[in-house]
């Protein structure tokens, strides 16, 4: 589902990515260890198409995202990914609901088919009773289970996770690593997450470790 050759990334004089080959299988569940500055965040945003790499080629279900043009790649991003974020990046003044619901209305989706799309899967994420209220009605794991269903709502073949429980309490990590196992058993999502956190980290098919720019 995912395959990388050489990638290389530099900020400046700073060389981050120093050549990594990776592959990712169709329905894996991988996670990105390694010590903060290793390359984790970096190389997810690249595998994903949110940046480019300096070097290297990226394929996506064979597709190789690192010739389109910007365009076509926010095209495919919106048909085929789904991000989920440390910090939520929820828009402050929508309801859950459209919050879920903004990226299908971007995909040209009807607002019918996309409401009743984001409504069923926040009834899936247990917020069925939360489909009208705001980010600040909402509690720091109810947020980041509504930027999951709006990770969820294009139906991507691919989830990228970027600390996904990094801004959590203990038992609103424990919630979302188990949805996380849900998502990936049950709807045979590929997922590729960036942690800190070894017990999330556990729960992956296969760990991958980064360590100055290459994998161990």
């Amino acid at each position: 589902m995912i395959h990388c050759e050489n990638i290389k990334k530099s900020f400046g004089t700073l060389e981050v990515l120093k050549g990594i080959s990776l592959d990712v299988e169709d329905g894996e569940f991988a996670a990105i260890v390694g010590a903060s500055g290793a390359g984790k965040t970096t190389l997810l945003q690249v595998l994903s198409s949110l940046d480019k790499p300096d070097g290297g080629k990226v394929m996506i279900d064979g597709t190789d995202i690192s010739k389109m043009k910007s365009n076509a790649l926010a095209d495919f991003r919106n048909r085929y990914i789904g991000f989920i974020f440390q910090f939520h990046q929820l828009l402050p003044e929508f309801t859950a609901l459209e919050n879920v619901a903004i990226p299908a209305y971007i995909a040209k989706r009807s607002k019918k088919e996309a409401d009743d799309e984001a409504e069923k899967l926040l009834h899936y994420m247990g917020l069925g009773n939360r489909l009208n209220h705001k980010p600040s009605e909402l509690s720091g794991g109810e947020q980041q289970r509504v930027g999951i269903a709006r990770a969820l709502i294009n139906k991507p073949r691919i989830v990228f996770a970027d600390e996904p429980t990094g801004s959590l309490d203990s038992k609103n990590k424990d919630e979302i690593k188990d949805l996380l196992v849900r998502l990936n058993t049950e709807l045979g999502l590929t997922m590729l997450m960036v942690t800190h956190d070894k017990d999330l980290a556990s729960v992956a098919d296969r760990i991958i470790e980064i360590k100055d720019g290459l994998i161990c």
